[in-house]
């Protein structure tokens, strides 16, 4: 076989969008195109190569010996190669971008978010304040943040709805009778919060008493309610921290009702890269939508 001619820089960038954000979904949207053109682009890799750069295993994709191989030095000729047209063209989009989350989304959602928002605008400087989403609201509204992740239904700037599911009911590993205490203990937020108030309206709902023993606007106090013991909660169905599981009918609790997550912009917050952050989040969350994982094997 002839050794490849060359290596066209889109094909390499490509593949690096999409080992990056684990999605050809993000990685379509982030270069606009079609997700099968994006499909053809590593193919044409591929068949360059002459090496498999991709394998699948059930629904998910993960590199090859070989994809990985190839991905440190694809992001070192990118990173070259954007270099140089960055010294003869007008400077990179700089400034600074506020944004805001409850903790809860902060940790779930933010940290493949920016890492991937750094590689495509490094000179951006990101200010993240973590506050519940009742806070957030008037934060947002008064453009003291640029844009934020909220629960939808705190006030009226629902913004656009980026990821819709479930709540669910969460206790202790350790302590696994807590969900049969009468009344039941809670550890929620105050008063305006979301969560708090479809939890509530279940309970009663089914005529179950309960009492809010533990308050916190911070779901890692909430969680430190319910590791110790002292009550159960409710959260996202994400990955819960060592200690905690999920509760549920077969426990007699009530079902929640599903909720939305919001990213809601400042009036006065759409500078340029407020609204290259904005559309960032918005082409992540569709890629996670997808549920189309790249994983890349363990160094």
């Amino acid at each position: 076989m002839n050794a490849p001619t060359g290596l066209d820089t889109d094909l390499l960038r490509t593949f690096v969008l999409i080992a990056d954000g684990r999605s050809f979904t993000h990685a379509a949207a982030v270069v606009g195109r079609t997700q099968s053109a994006v499909s053809m682009q590593m193919r044409r890799l591929e068949e360059l190569l002459g090496k498999p750069l991709f394998r699948r295993s059930g629904r998910r994709t993960e590199l090859t010996e070989h994809g990985q191989f190839l991905l440190t030095r694809a992001r070192a000729v990118v990173g070259l190669a954007d270099e140089i047209v960055g010294a003869f063209r007008a400077p990179r989009l700089t400034g600074t971008v506020r944004i805001g989350a409850p903790d809860d989304y902060a940790t779930r959602y933010l940290p493949d978010i920016l890492a991937r928002f750094a590689a495509t605008h490094p000179e951006v400087e990101v200010e993240v304040e973590i506050q519940p989403s009742e806070v957030l609201q008037d934060r947002v509204r008064r453009s003291e943040v640029d844009l934020c992740l909220m629960s939808v239904g705190n006030g009226s700037m629902d913004g656009e709805v980026v990821w819709r599911g479930p709540l669910l009911w969460v206790g202790s590993l350790a302590h696994p009778d807590v969900h049969r205490r009468d009344p039941l203990p809670l550890a929620l937020s105050n008063g305006d919060c979301i969560w708090r108030r479809v939890a509530e309206r279940a309970l009663e709902e089914v005529g179950r008493s309960y009492r809010v023993a533990y308050l916190s606007r911070s779901q890692t106090g909430q969680h430190a309610a319910v590791l110790a013991g002292l009550a159960i909660t409710v959260n996202t169905p994400c990955t819960l921290p060592p200690g905690l599981r999920v509760l549920g009918p077969s426990e007699g609790l009530p079902p929640l009702p599903g909720f939305g997550l919001a990213l809601v912009v400042a009036p006065a917050g759409r500078q340029p890269v407020t609204d290259a952050l904005g559309r960032h989040i918005s082409a992540s969350f569709r890629a996670e939508a997808a549920g189309e994982g790249v994983v890349a094997p363990a160094a």
